[in-house]
């Protein structure tokens, strides 16, 4: 089934963003930096060693870098003229990993000069960084180019919160050519890394402004996170786990603390606890099979990457990620 999926996914991603995808390759730089997966892997290694949200940071600046104007490294760019960074977005503020990129790139480029495109470092690193923690890999298609422009406005239209439903996640997904699969496999990205008080405790106190907390929150998980972000607390440099159970690893337990309503952001427990929502069925099928999730994540992954890349003469290779050329 997840073959058929790929085959599919690759087919419809030609027909939706036409012959300019159907250019990235494996093998995009076999000639022109033949090491260039090997030198993002030394990178991310020794990074993973003193961090262990290495992964977690590159892999949500991939998502939000391919869910604006499509993944071409955008999110990467600073304030500049002309440039209003995507950083500064509410969705960017506090984003990690932009140093590892720069680091990198800087590896990068004392090897092979102007080669490798910041888009395709991000599309490598995740998935060095999800197999790193003990998850996935798969085959990084290779070949985009760097923007030379952002779009903070695109950031708060394209880019899910935290607080969102799935009426509203739903769109954000299908607008970019993602499937309901796709949108339940790839919040399972959340089986690692951290968030901050501030995008869960809405969650905690006063949920809708109803006064109480979020019912579908676990009620001996919620004491435990009310302790974490304490009501009107100095929580904003406060971090809890996304995965309440093995947080620092790339497995399906995300998919079982959902069934225990033990999801951290609302727009993870959404996925289980909306009544009738075809969603429930593939929590239930991830939690129940980690190959299914691990199949279903690697294929997800394969068709952001190929969300409105610029190949051939668009766009340019950035010599610095921060900055155009």
């Amino acid at each position: 089934m997840s073959f058929l999926r790929f085959i599919v996914s690759v087919f419809f991603l030609i027909s939706i963003f036409g012959a300019s995808n159907a250019q990235l390759s494996a093998t995009f730089y076999a000639t022109t930096c033949p090491n260039a997966t090997e030198i993002v892997r030394g990178v991310m290694q020794q990074t993973q060693s003193t961090d262990v949200r290495a992964g977690a940071k590159i892999i949500r600046l991939h998502f939000h870098d391919c869910f604006v104007n499509g993944c071409d490294g955008s999110i990467l760019l600073d304030n500049a003229n002309g440039i209003l960074s995507e950083k500064d977005a509410a969705a960017n503020v506090g984003a990690g990993g932009f140093d590892i990129v720069d680091n990198i790139k800087t590896a990068l480029e004392n090897v092979c000069p102007g080669v490798v495109s910041c888009a395709d470092i991000l599309a490598l690193a995740s998935e060095i960084g999800v197999a790193l923690v003990g998850g996935p890999t798969w085959q990084v298609l290779l070949g985009r180019r760097d923007s030379l422009t952002a779009n903070r406005s695109g950031v708060a239209s394209d880019i899910p919160s935290p607080f969102e439903s799935l009426d509203v996640m739903r769109p954000q997904f299908t607008n970019k050519g993602m499937d309901i699969t796709d949108l339940v496999a790839l919040s399972g990205a959340h089986t690692f890394g951290r968030a901050r008080c501030g995008t869960f405790e809405q969650r905690l106190f006063n949920f809708s402004g109803s006064g109480s907390p979020d019912p579908t929150i676990n009620s001996t998980f919620l004491p435990t996170l009310q302790g974490t972000c304490p009501q009107g607390g100095n929580n904003g440099n406060t971090f809890a786990n996304l995965d309440l159970t093995t947080p620092d690893n790339f497995d399906n337990d995300y998919y079982k603390n959902l069934q225990t309503q033990q999801g951290l952001l609302q727009t993870d427990q959404e996925l289980f606890s909306t009544s009738g929502s075809d969603t429930i069925a593939i929590v239930n099928r991830y939690a129940s099979s980690q190959s299914q999730f691990f199949n279903d994540f690697a294929s997800s992954m394969i068709k952001l990457g190929n969300i409105g890349v610029l190949t051939g003469t668009n766009g340019e290779i950035r010599t610095d990620c921060k900055r155009v050329n």
